[in-house]
């Protein structure tokens, strides 16, 4: 099994262009499954979700052409074969279930298995399954397979979520363009994937409004159109790279970054001492002093403090002066990074959804494991700022959200190295 081999260094400088999102270009992927018409994206990025995501699409007899060394995805599914995602491939990754929408919309049924992915919570798929209950969707769950049918077609309807759920609006918002009559999300995420969602379906053809808006409204069309689309950046991967020089000093430029993006991440670093300012090529960070300052974080959908955010944060935290306090409101089990963190010197303390985190002068390198993508990064980056040598194993969960991590953080002068599995 690969490990990343990380010597805490000192200071970094140089620039790090940020790829296209992971989360947009997962929910744009199955967007193809609405029409017969091509669909490009550009500025995909290229990881192993996305070569899964295709994996998927190719067994409904979708095609998924990888262009331009994976930048470009050209896509097709003009001659579906089927309507059933099966447990083999679902099971490695949550963003499947969002085929689910497009099938039963385009097709009239779907068979979808429940999915996988990072074991950080239950996340049940209740939501996407009621929203399309509301437009006439007929389900039935049987041996872990959701059986939908819409016999006469999707008919519009006003859905409400109890809460702001990223893939259930996902989910909704699809299989909404091609039902009949006018369907109303309301308390619908505003994440930025969202939005993107919705300029890119609103390009094939779809009538769209209220996208940023915990409303959004959508008027059913009889077909959608093919077009060409560039995934938005990547706010998650920003933020990640955003806490390197925060956390080791020194100056590194984000090519690419958007603040509107990142927004409440970057005012929650500018109170913990860190500078983030706009460029001619996207932001400009560095830490304005010798230490950071302790914060206290609560997560939130956007436009709040992003959940796959925190345990890069906490990483930060741990040498911040003073006592920091994480309270974790999106997902249950998502501090599992910082049994591994106190395996670094980190003085933690976690009590159900709240993480208490003590500053600590500095931490030491060990060997530590990645449980889940985002605790996989973290761990790199504690290792940035830690004396001595850091060996984080398990990290193929970092291949499915990170793109040359390895390649980028080197760049900017981390002594970092992947060793490759014997």
């Amino acid at each position: 099994m690969d490990q990343i081999i990380v010597t805490g260094n000192g200071p970094l400088s140089g620039d790090i262009a940020i790829a296209g999102a992971k989360n947009a270009c997962l929910t744009l992927m199955p967007a193809t499954l609405l029409s017969d018409a091509p669909l490009t994206l550009t500025n995909a990025p290229r990881l192993s979700d996305i070569k899964t995501m295709t994996e998927l699409l190719r067994s409904l007899g979708a095609e998924v052409t990888s262009l331009q060394d994976g930048k470009v995805l050209a896509m097709s599914s003009h001659a579906l074969n089927g309507a059933r995602a099966d447990y083999d491939i679902v099971r490695k990754m949550r963003a499947s279930i969002l085929v689910l929408g497009p099938l039963l919309a385009r097709l009239g049924q779907a068979v979808v298995s429940l999915p996988g992915g990072c074991a950080i919570g239950a996340r049940p798929v209740d939501l996407h399954l009621k929203a399309l209950e509301v437009m006439g969707a007929e389900l039935e769950l049987v041996d872990g397979y959701v059986h939908a049918r819409a016999p006469g077609g999707l008919k519009g309807g006003v859905v409400e979520f109890p809460f702001a759920s990223v893939g259930a609006t996902e989910n909704a918002l699809m299989a909404a363009t091609l039902a009949r009559g006018t369907t109303v999300l309301k308390g619908a995420a505003r994440e930025p994937e969202i939005v993107d969602l919705a300029v890119c379906l609103r390009r094939m053809g779809a009538r769209i409004e209220g996208e940023g808006t915990d409303t959004l409204t959508i008027e059913g069309v009889e077909r959608l159109d093919g077009a060409t689309h560039p995934v938005v950046t990547d706010r998650i991967e920003l933020g990640t790279y955003m806490l390197a020089p925060a956390i080791c000093g020194g100056e590194v430029e984000l090519v690419g970054g958007r603040m509107e993006l990142v927004a409440a991440f970057a005012a929650k670093l500018d109170e913990a001492g860190v500078s983030v300012t706009r460029t001619d090529r996207g932001l400009r960070v560095r830490r304005r002093g010798d230490h950071i300052r302790a914060v206290n974080v609560t997560t939130e959908p956007f436009p709040g403090f992003p959940t796959d955010l925190q345990a890069q944060m906490m990483a930060l935290l741990c040498t911040a002066e003073g006592v920091s306090v994480l309270e974790e409101n999106i997902f249950e089990n998502r501090f599992m990074h910082a049994p591994e963190l106190l395996r670094m010197g980190a003085r933690i303390d976690v009590q159900g959804g709240t993480a208490r985190v003590t500053g600590v002068p500095r931490l030491k390198g060990a060997p530590v494991m990645a449980t889940d993508l985002r605790a996989s990064v973290s761990l790199i980056l504690a290792g940035l700022a830690a004396e001595g040598v850091t060996r984080v194993s398990r990290v193929y969960h970092l291949d499915r959200g990170y793109e040359n991590v390895v390649e980028k953080l080197a760049g900017v002068g981390a002594q970092i190295e992947r060793i490759k599995a014997q």
